[in-house]
């Protein structure tokens, strides 16, 4: 059964996207994760509307590593409530999931 995942992260800058993805990595939570820079978030926190640029992280990992991932997050992540979103990944080249299962173990 083919349980990867990609799990959304927003970051509020550089410095905690790199902490965040290089502790992922280390525990072996995440294969792969893309830092798309600059992103403009807009969103209700507090009562009010906000906007704030951010770095948005795409981690690649598997659903059996999520309850691991979002404590590596949680440890790791400045916000208080920080995005955690894992979508299922449904169908991908069979030697990019080899190779997703495989740094993931």
């Amino acid at each position: 059964m083919n349980d990867a995942i990609v799990v959304l992260c927003t970051c509020p800058d550089q410095a905690s996207a790199d902490r965040l993805c290089d502790a992922l990595l280390e525990a072996r939570l995440a294969a792969c994760i893309n830092q798309l820079p600059a992103v403009t978030s807009v969103y209700r926190w507090q009562g009010k509307i906000e906007r704030s640029q951010e770095i948005q992280l795409l981690i690649k990992s598997k659903l059996r590593h999520f309850p691991a991932l979002e404590q590596c997050i949680l440890a790791h992540h400045p916000y208080e409530v920080p995005e955690i979103v894992a979508l299922p990944i449904a169908a991908g080249h069979l030697p990019y999931l080899g190779w997703l299962d495989e740094e993931t173990r």
